[in-house]
């Protein structure tokens, strides 16, 4: 059996006699990178805190912001509530005008309701969730009238269910101790959270460890008995996430999870507004939250993900949502489904877990994708809450060309079998660009990663039996054979800058991209090509691009470095012809393959054989 908890989750369920808290009106956030105008935006001068906002006189307010507003829509469409009440303390020296503000679809304001305050007064403002179905939202306005007016204890609250029930949150960690005892730290930060929260888990899979750390040292305590810290292999995220999903039904059959990454900024808040949200839906809901760009803290990565099974595609924007957009300057009015959330912060209902079991072990990448088509399969939606959001690393920063390549490729095709199928003429001619793509860039360390994600989703699911250690171990050992896949800094490069030519690209995407690819690939075979090296800044780096030379120098997406890129026709022509091989026996073999997939599902996702990998 694998190491316990070491302590028992509170596995009661929690009376509610009054109404329940929805969200709190914040006025800045947590971290000085964050632009408090996420949270309020004030003409005239002002003095702020989280949860107190001072007017001077004449000055105006408003929370039509990305964290100040109430999704409406959201809460109308798949929440048993009629109505939200907005309850604030106004204490004005003159006179300070309230208005409970809503916008439709097209973002057009209306006044739902208003008050007038003199002097100090709760205010309560009452909105019917009646008009939002495809769109809009709620929101506060303040105006300070002749004199100065403070603000205080906002909260929106709607009618609460017989019962609110236990979540608790499981946090998986890698050798990130320092952003994983950041996000503890900000969990213990906030008392409201804390005591919402029945447990949180800490899984630990590195050897940095985080309870090492001073801060988690300094904030466990303000947990007591909720906080558990586990120790396990590294089994990847589908391992980590899997275990605090394990524990916690191990102990109760009613508390819902919220997965939630190690390395994000959070924002406490988000706890609370995705549970609240979870408690009152009308059938146990998948309940995720937005990812805003750390980098680049008030863009939204995107409002709502969907994945394309006959493309192999996730991370796909819904249409009409919003995709990289700064939330300074735009709001999502309409209502935008998911088919999945992330798990850089997703709530799993204690049905869920029930109904369908565990993640299955595919160490990383795609096992939030399996786990939310599975649980749509089973009945259960996926709802991406806007204006719950943490802050994630910028994707973009990350270069295309590393180890998990492999799990990509070859998750995508196990998700694809059990989901999908895998075994489409359109699937192997998109496999055959790709890699077609990789080798004229010459990318070779790529394309062969690519490939051996191909290959072992072929070997079946005993692929899976370790979850995924060996694996992780050889496609690093196996990319170390490609030079092209090493990282060199910039002014070290084992290049003569003298050599270097500065080159940029020239135009855009080609028109008719499959022809250029084919004389790409002509022109590089007889080496009818420029001579280098050439130095090709990221974004320039497309393969139609690239492959117009002999030898490049290639900024690295992480800007941490460069990448050099060698003509190898050697290289090249083994590569295509494994590619060959492998795309006919994906023909020959993939109907076989992909039943043993969705054979082998139930002895996956069960809890025996996650105890067994625990174990190890």
């Amino acid at each position: 059996m694998p190491e316990k908890a070491d302590a028992e989750l509170m596995v009661s369920e929690h009376s509610e006699t009054g109404r329940l808290l929805a969200q709190r009106g914040l006025f800045a956030g947590t971290s000085p990178i964050v632009n408090d105008r996420l949270y309020a935006v004030v003409k005239g001068g002002y003095e702020h805190t989280r949860f107190e906002l001072h007017l001077d006189r004449d000055a105006r307010a408003h929370t039509n912001t990305y964290f100040g507003r109430f999704a409406a829509s959201y809460w109308q469409r798949w929440t048993t509530v009629k109505e939200v009440v907005v309850g604030a303390r106004v204490t004005a020296q003159s006179k300070c005008k309230v208005r409970l503000v809503a916008s439709d679809i097209a973002g057009h304001r209306r006044i739902v309701s208003s008050a007038v305050v003199r002097g100090s007064d709760t205010v309560a403002l009452t909105a019917p969730l009646d008009k939002f179905v495809d769109g809009g939202a709620l929101w506060l306005e303040f105006d300070a009238i002749g004199g100065t007016v403070d603000i205080s204890d906002v909260e929106w609250t709607v009618e609460g269910p017989s019962t609110v029930r236990p979540v608790a949150i499981a946090i998986c960690t890698f050798n990130r101790a320092d952003d994983c005892a950041n996000t503890v730290a900000a969990l213990a930060s906030d008392d409201r959270v804390l005591e919402t929260l029945d447990g949180v888990y800490v899984v630990d899979q590195g050897t940095d460890l985080v309870e090492s750390r001073d801060v988690y040292q300094e904030v466990a305590p303000r947990f007591g008995d909720k906080l558990h810290y586990v120790r396990q292999p590294n089994l990847g995220g589908a391992g980590g996430f899997t275990r605090g999903l394990y524990e916690v039904s191990s102990t109760s059959e009613h508390t819902d999870v919220i997965l939630m990454d190690d390395d994000i900024l959070c924002e406490p808040e988000t706890v609370l507004r995705l549970s609240a949200f979870a408690n009152v839906t009308v059938e146990p809901t998948l309940v995720g939250a937005q990812m805003m760009y750390l980098l680049n803290p008030d863009y939204l990565n995107v409002g709502a993900e969907e994945v394309h099974l006959d493309r192999l595609a996730h991370g796909q924007k819904v249409e009409k949502a919003l995709s990289n957009t700064s939330m300074l300057k735009k709001n999502q009015e309409r209502r935008v489904d998911a088919g999945y959330n992330a798990w850089w912060t997703c709530l799993i209902p204690a049905e869920v877990v029930k109904e369908i079991g565990l993640p299955i072990p595919i160490f990383f990448q795609w096992d939030d994708v399996e786990y939310g088509v599975r649980a749509r399969n089973a009945g259960f939606v996926t709802v991406t809450l806007p204006n719950a959001a943490v802050w994630h690393a910028d994707f973009y920063w990350k270069d295309f060309d590393d180890w998990a390549r492999y799990f990509s490729t070859r998750n995508s095709l196990i998700v694809g079998a059990l989901h999908g199928d895998v075994t489409t003429k359109s699937i192997r001619r998109q496999f055959l660009r790709q890699i077609s793509e990789y080798l004229v860039a010459m990318q070779y360390g790529l394309a062969a990663t690519t490939l051996r994600g191909i290959e072992d989703f072929l070997s079946g699911p005993d692929v899976l039996r370790d979850g995924g250690i060996e694996a992780m171990a050889a496609i690093r050992r196996e990319r170390g054979e490609y030079p092209e896949t090493v990282a060199h800094p910039a002014a070290t490069a084992p290049v003569r800058d003298a050599d270097v030519t500065p080159r940029r690209a020239t135009g855009g995407e080609p028109s008719r991209p499959l022809l250029v690819l084919f004389k790409r690939a002509v022109n590089q075979w007889f080496g009818r090509i420029q001579g280098g090296p050439v130095a090709v800044p990221r974004e320039d780096a497309h393969w139609w691009h690239v492959s117009l030379f002999d030898h490049v120098v290639v900024t690295d997406a992480s800007q941490s470095g460069v990448r050099i890129r060698r003509r190898d026709k050697k290289t090249a022509e083994k590569l295509l012809r494994r590619t060959f091989e492998l795309l006919k026996r994906l023909e020959e073999e993939g109907d076989s393959v992909q039943q043993r997939y969705r054979d082998a599902v139930p002895e996956l996702t069960s809890r025996a054989n996650w105890e067994r990998l625990y174990s190890k």
